[in-house]
């Protein structure tokens, strides 16, 4: 029986898991929140709620001891100066995980895992900012193609021969 063994492998040796977790609570404090598979977010949501409640205490043991875990000081600095502060009046559940549904190329169950105090403003800047962005560089893209063609001369592009083949080969109508 498996009582009070709540260590999620993820399939890698103790080293190689601490190693991936501390990266990936590292990425989640730079970046406020990730995109990775279901397993592994549900495995980095203790060491990430750890870290802040170390945060959230301040001193310099609990500040060597986060860098201890992280092995990064940017992110160490970057948890006790904005991430800890933010959550001073809560006392747990630091960080949500929304579900994604399956990845395609090998249905691997896919999840968000971001900070609940993060500000919500920069979620919906990204959305519309995918959404407008690819509309400008189609409409950028047709208009220079349209110039070239029509200060080219048609003959001479007809005249070449068209390379058909696989991988750059000629063609053997070409001879060559």
């Amino acid at each position: 029986m498996r009582h009070r063994k709540k260590t999620i492998k993820l399939g890698r040796t103790a080293e190689h898991r601490k190693a991936l977790l501390a990266n990936q609570v590292c990425s989640l404090i730079e970046h406020q929140r990730i995109k990775t598979t279901l397993a592994k977010a549900k495995a980095v949501r203790p060491l990430a709620e750890k870290m802040v409640t170390l945060g959230k205490n301040g001193s310099l043991h609990a500040r060597r001891t986060a860098l201890g875990t992280l092995r990064q000081k940017n992110a160490v600095k970057k948890l006790f100066g904005e991430i800890a502060p933010r959550s001073t009046n809560r006392n747990g559940g630091y960080t949500r995980i929304v579900r994604l549904g399956q990845r395609k190329s090998d249905s691997a169950s896919m999840a968000f895992i971001e900070w609940v105090d993060a500000a919500p403003a920069v979620e919906e800047k990204t959305a519309e900012e995918k959404a407008t962005k690819p509309k400008e560089k189609i409409v950028k893209a047709k208009e220079p193609e349209a110039e070239p063609k029509e200060s080219a001369p048609t003959p001479a592009e007809e005249s070449k021969p068209k390379r058909r083949g696989w991988l750059g080969r000629k063609s053997p109508e070409t001879g060559k």
